[in-house]
């Protein structure tokens, strides 16, 4: 590791010549020589690709989900850290996408189908070395996590959302909030009761809030939070704008659910502590489709392990096919991992894994639902999977491989790009903290 540089002396630098050494081992030299080699082109032992599904009913609204993500750090002392979240939902008519040009998509054209179709959610964290009058950075991150969810330029939505999931109001059963740990006596036995915001600790009588519940406390210190707190709040409220759209139909239009298709950006899963809010997901999906509203929700993985997978195995599937992976594929084929242990996903995740191709420049990795947990999932189990196939095609974009239009115009709403956006934003913290202003939650 080497010395940094400071503003009186250069830095150090790695030898350029220390390497040499390492290639004189013949264990080295083979491994090098099998890296360059090509790996034999043999079809992977994939053989349970079926066809895709014909004759489902196309769904004419589309709801599509996304979050963006920047940290800006000062590259000087004290290394102050703000998190920017920007969440965005953008309804979509699928009849008006089917007017757009999926190669040459005319700007106005988009901008005008745009137009009053989007709500977005934007915050800002306090993370490290930002200082909130009377408050532990601890406490301001809590307090402004609690406040963003409570976004009042969305009338509250998401959290009302994140009570309908947490109580699981859905079932009129007026459940108390499980146990979780408390913030300020980590007891174990903390609880709040039914549809409470907040209230006191049964245990220290200390007030928490009901995003204490999800355990964003149990990542921080008192005078820092890493940088992981401002990616799982960005995941949390992905997930509650998901359900803010599914909520509102179920309690006032639920004939809407049966037209409509929820495609989030990224995997359905909630990792770590966040996943409280798995099995009131599954439970509800469940509910919804015993009910006869089975609703259509999808995730696309654009990149990871999954994905990665995929392209190895896709060029071998037959054409407008897909494949469900189990417990057993996904932990010996995908993850390299012992067969043993906890089934994968079993906590973390709301949808199974679905890869799909429909030729061969469009393949995907995709989510889709099953309602309970389902190691080993069959077509059939899959939630809306007939609707949700008859609708993909008309949604695949030309600019990219394997890409979906709604998905495309979501990340055009959230984008917080590195440059110029992240420029800008670093800007606006250096100038708000300079100032003595805190960064706390807006919209």
């Amino acid at each position: 590791m080497p010395y940094q540089a400071s503003s009186a002396l250069a830095g150090e630098h790695a030898s350029k010549l220390g390497h040499l050494d390492v290639l004189k081992s013949p264990l080295v030299n083979k491994i090098c020589q099998s890296f360059e080699e090509p790996l034999p082109t043999t079809a992977p032992t994939v053989t349970s690709w079926q066809p895709l599904p014909v004759g489902g009913q196309q769904r004419d609204f589309i709801f599509a989900i996304d979050g963006s993500l920047q940290i800006i750090q000062q590259e000087r002392p004290p290394y102050r850290a703000v998190a920017f979240v920007k969440t965005a939902l953008l309804m979509i008519d699928r009849p008006a996408l089917d007017e757009i040009n999926p190669r040459e998509p005319h700007p106005f054209a988009v901008r005008d189908m745009l137009a009053n179709a989007a709500v977005y959610h934007a915050t800002a964290l306090p993370l490290r070395n930002v200082a909130v009058p009377n408050m532990s950075v601890y406490d301001a991150v809590r307090q402004a996590i609690f406040e963003s969810i409570e976004d009042q330029s969305l009338g509250g939505e998401p959290m009302h959302t994140l009570r309908w999931l947490a109580y699981e109001k859905w079932s009129d059963q007026h459940r108390s909030l499980p146990d979780f740990e408390c913030p300020h006596c980590h007891s174990q036995r903390c609880s709040l009761p039914y549809d409470a915001a907040k209230g006191p600790c049964p245990n220290c009588k200390a007030e928490v809030l009901i995003t204490d519940f999800l355990g964003f406390h149990q990542d921080m210190a008192p005078d820092a939070a890493p940088d992981g707190v401002a990616g799982s709040y960005m995941q949390v409220h992905e997930t509650l704008m998901l359900f803010t759209g599914i909520r509102y139909y179920w309690d006032h239009a639920r004939d809407v659910l049966k037209r409509a298709l929820f495609i989030k950006d990224g995997p359905l899963s909630v990792r770590a502590q966040y996943s409280k809010l798995v099995n009131p997901i599954r439970r509800f999906l469940a509910h919804a489709a015993a009910e006869g509203y089975p609703v259509a929700i999808l995730g696309q993985e654009k990149s990871g392990t999954f994905y990665d997978h995929l392209q190895v195995i896709g060029p071998f599937a037959p054409d407008e096919s897909l494949f469900l992976p189990g417990d057993g594929y996904i932990k010996g084929e995908v993850q390299h991992r012992p067969l043993g242990g906890m089934p994968y996903g079993k906590d973390t995740n709301y949808g199974v894994k679905v890869f799909v191709r429909f030729n061969r420049y469009d393949q995907m990795v995709l989510n889709i639902p099953t309602g309970l947990y389902e190691p080993n999932p069959g077509y059939d189990q899959l939630l809306g999977a007939d609707a949700i196939f008859a609708t993909l095609p008309a949604l695949i974009s030309a600019r990219f491989s394997g890409a979906l239009v709604p998905i495309e115009l979501v990340n055009d709403v959230v984008s917080l790009s590195t440059y110029p956006s992240a420029h800008i934003l670093e800007i606006f913290a250096d100038a708000a903290v300079s100032k003595g202003h805190h960064a706390g939650p807006g919209s």
